[in-house]
């Protein structure tokens, strides 16, 4: 007998994207973070979908996007490295036995969750963030 609760990949999503792709961050100053953004461009109209979560090695996070690029949604995880000393992350057991490079995301159409798994992201080189600009010695 299945659980009830257990979450139904959908065969096709209700929207289109183009090529997902991810890419690891570290900042410039020490504890400043580290994470992997996870970007999912949307070629299609939502019209009355929304696009909540992003499920991805391990971790559920929000997608968020940029006010002036709204069809480019945007899933940040924190990583351990370069946290401050007291960082501690707070992971659920997701629902989603998922590869290393494959992401599902969570939408709500017509007052339904639904679940669409994207396989293969691409991952493009790592963002190194400066420590500062340098002085300017005038």
């Amino acid at each position: 007998m299945q659980c009830s609760s257990a979450q139904k990949l959908q065969k096709e999503a209700s929207f289109k994207t183009d090529k997902a792709y991810y890419q690891s961050w570290v900042a410039g100053v020490r504890g400043g973070g580290s994470g992997i953004n996870v970007f999912i461009p949307v070629t299609s109209e939502l019209n009355d979908l929304k696009l909540d979560s992003l499920y991805f090695r391990g971790q559920k996070v929000a997608l968020t996007t940029k006010p002036n690029n709204p069809n480019l949604f945007i899933g940040r995880i924190l990583t351990k490295g370069n946290q401050k000393e007291d960082y501690t992350s707070e992971t659920d057991k997701i629902p989603f036995d998922l590869n290393p490079n494959d992401a599902v995301i969570s939408y709500t159409e017509n007052g339904t969750i639904k679940y669409f798994k994207i396989e293969n992201l691409v991952e493009k080189q790592a963002q190194q963030y400066p420590s500062a600009p340098p002085r300017n010695k005038n």
